[in-house]
């Protein structure tokens, strides 16, 4: 069996997943970010986007939405505004919050308008590619 170390994965609004993990990979700010058992301790901003976890040589995946990222060793701990599995994600919903999110760019109201709405275009579309990568399986 692989070394593994403890991944708890917080949303907002629930415990995502608490438990042993293998390989952790999220979306930071930076690009993506490999983690194992024994890593370096590093504190990470975390973007939204598709985050990876292997349990027992299954590789799982999430849409995530931005967020912080601990590791301290034998323990990583992801806060973050959501996170949902494939199978929990409305596809049509969050192709029409993507749509919604690019008009709001186009229209150019104001900094934080269009700040807002980058962040949701972000969620929206890392929704989508979790979705259709299951479904494309």
């Amino acid at each position: 069996m692989a070394r593994t170390f403890r991944l708890e994965l917080l949303a907002t609004d629930r415990v995502f997943y608490n438990g042993p993990c293998e390989l952790l990979v999220i979306p930071a700010i930076d690009g993506e970010y490999g983690v194992m058992a024994g890593h370096e301790p590093v504190v990470l901003a975390l973007k939204a986007g598709e985050l990876r976890y292997t349990i027992d040589g299954k590789t799982e995946e999430a849409a995530v939405g931005d967020g912080l990222v601990e590791v301290t060793g034998e323990r990583v701990t992801v806060l973050t505004d959501f996170a949902e599995r494939a199978d929990e994600i409305d596809l049509i919903r969050a192709q029409a919050a993507k749509a919604r999110a690019e008009e709001r760019i186009k229209a150019r109201k104001d900094a934080a308008s269009v700040a807002h709405a980058q962040a949701a275009l972000s969620r929206a579309i890392a929704r989508i590619r979790v979705s259709s990568r299951v479904v494309n399986k």
